[in-house]
């Protein structure tokens, strides 16, 4: 039999084969959780007219996509260990990356189609397995086209896994594996045609727990010991929650509670009936694992606890109640766990969804990143003054929706040069300029790119200065440029900062030579200018001076006696860095 691909799988399939028509680069295309994915890779394998490699992380994914293949009356062969099968001479395989990347001397072969499901498992670690299969496939073939899918394609701690986005975007200034994303299907889209089953979210619907105050750690996720340290605290709110879900499933056909810790997990196991109830653990056995998601998706067990263990890869289409007590530290991996009750089933007419840990993501929202930490932002659009593209940042915005404060850094957008590469725009919404080269500079630098100048910390040179007795430090409000003439005829541009008590410094700088211009405009002018994406004209000081209300004065200055006068030392313009 064959299937019938639906709008919106067949448009991705054919973005697919568009791209490797005139790229060998790795790409990705994006579809949420109940999208079919088994389907396009079906569909991919049957149209490719090399061999094809399909690899998973989870035997339980091996046999789905090899299942949805065969369905087509196509043969097809496995090659899992987990599954125990090491058939590898087909045109087509579906295998488990543990059993390839053990056995490549199998694999001594020329494929054409190299397909990752859960792509999102790729490390950059050119040693990991994934890297390792990858290398030895290119060895055969050094133009395999290579495909990730995935429902997640950001990476806690290391962002995104593509770098371009096909509709203009910039995802990654540094290189990543997969160069591209080709194809992304939005799960509102999902839920608007009714392919997936409608969530209803309840937001904290009794005591919940605090886990504002955390930061996740170097990898992106949250230190099991400060989510203890919440949980403890909150030891009389547990029971609560517990007691609060079994209300509400007393309707429903299969709950998934999501935990913060395995300690939590237990806790929570322990307030659930016995005889109804499992947890599954990172350390669970794999055949005791089985056999209870086995229990769970017949139906034999209605609660379902866990900890991080069961947000992809995994399917049972009748759980109609998640319940998430733990915090989420990225839209992705929120709208993962969420779309494990999201699957169509007999009956089903709805997925609640109780939040009791204040995660602030909207189910409908695309990964644009981590949010600031501990804010009250949302997802807001905001174009770039150079090139017009449409950025989503996190942001804050007024009663009426206006955008009051973002926290963009970089502009997202590209475009594609006529060697076919992209441009980055670039066009930075904050940054610090080098003192001795004048070059942008992200925020956060710690040293110029161009001249490798050390940037010290505004915050820094100020309390360093605060602390000196003869140092003068005061804020501007009033910035003014003067032309002066010297008795040998050059010229020079006086610049004078005030503040509202009558502090006054002067610093001048000469403009007479083409160099000297050009030092002006490169170095002195751009931490003043109010709009970085116009050229500021430096042809004359008639020129210069037509244009200074375009400019800003410094958040702050620093002066030093120099015999009876202050002299300018510093001028301070970024005092406190914003919330990333």
């Amino acid at each position: 039999m064959s299937y019938q691909l639906r709008d919106y799988q067949q448009q991705c399939v054919t973005a697919i084969v568009h791209f490797f028509r005139r790229s060998s680069e790795p790409a990705v295309v994006v579809l949420p959780t109940g999208a079919g994915k088994s389907l396009v890779i079906a569909e991919l394998a049957r149209l490719a007219k090399g061999r094809v490699l399909v690899l998973a992380h989870v035997k339980e994914l091996v046999e789905q996509n090899c299942a949805k293949y065969q369905q087509y009356g196509l043969e097809a062969g496995i090659f899992a260990a987990g599954l125990g099968l090491k058939q590898a001479s087909q045109q087509v395989i579906f295998a488990s990356i543990q059993s390839v990347s053990r056995n490549l001397d199998q694999f001594a072969d020329s494929f054409s189609l190299l397909v990752i499901d859960e792509c999102h498992r790729v490390p950059d670690d050119v040693n990991s397995s994934y890297r390792q299969v990858i290398t030895h496939l290119q060895q055969y073939n050094p133009g395999i086209k290579i495909l990730g899918l995935t429902a997640t394609p950001y990476r806690l701690g290391s962002g995104f896994i593509y770098q371009y986005h096909s509709r203009g975007l910039v995802r990654s200034e540094q290189p990543t594996f997969f160069r591209w994303c080709i194809f992304e299907l939005p799960i509102r889209h999902l839920l608007a045609l009714n392919y997936l089953t409608p969530a209803r979210v309840l937001d904290a619907p009794v005591l919940s727990y605090d886990f504002s105050g955390l930061k996740p750690a170097t990898g992106g996720n949250y230190r099991e010991q400060d989510l203890e340290l919440v949980i403890d605290k909150s030891r009389r709110v547990t029971p609560q929650i517990v007691a609060q879900i079994q209300q509400y499933a007393e309707t429903k056909l299969g709950v998934m509670i999501f935990a913060a810790t395995t300690n939590h997990a237990k806790e929570i196991l322990a307030l659930l009936p016995a005889d109804n109830a499992a947890l599954i653990l990172a350390s669970t056995p794999s055949h005791e694992r089985e056999a209870l998601i086995q229990a769970f998706k017949q139906q034999q067990l209605k609660y379902l606890v866990n900890v991080s263990v069961l947000t992809t890869g995994f399917d049972a289409p009748h759980v109609d109640l998640i319940a998430i007590l733990r915090p989420t530290e990225s839209v992705s991996l929120y709208q993962q766990i969420v779309g494990r009750g999201l699957r169509l089933f007999p009956g089903k007419v709805e997925c609640l969804v109780l939040d009791y840990a204040g995660n602030m993501y909207d189910l409908y929202s695309p990964e644009i990143g981590s949010p600031p930490a501990n804010s009250d932002a949302e997802q807001v659009t905001v174009p770039c003054p150079l090139c017009n593209f449409r950025n989503t940042f996190w942001g804050k915005v007024d009663d009426r929706g206006h955008v009051i404060e973002h926290y963009g850094r970089r502009c997202q957008g590209f475009q594609l040069g006529e060697d076919g590469k992209p441009n980055h725009c670039g066009f930075r919404f904050v940054c610090k300029f080098c003192p001795e080269c004048g070059a942008e500079q992200d925020i956060a630098a710690r040293q110029c790119q161009q001249c490798q100048t050390v940037l010290v910390d505004p915050d820094k040179k100020l309390r360093e200065a605060l602390a000196l007795k003869d140092a003068l430090v005061f804020y501007p409000t009033q910035m003014l440029l003067e032309r002066v003439a010297h008795d040998n005829g050059n010229l020079s541009i006086k610049i004078s900062y005030a503040d509202e008590l009558g502090n006054k410094l002067h610093e001048f700088h000469p403009i007479s030579s083409k160099a000297q211009k050009q030092r002006f405009a490169n170095v002195v002018i751009p931490p003043h200018l109010v709009d970085r994406h116009r050229p500021f004209a430096v042809q004359s000081v008639a020129a210069i001076l037509s244009q200074q209300h375009r400019l800003q004065p410094p958040a702050a200055v620093i002066a030093r006696k120099d015999g009876r006068y202050w002299k300018l030392r510093e001028k301070l313009f970024q005092l406190k860095l914003p919330d990333e």
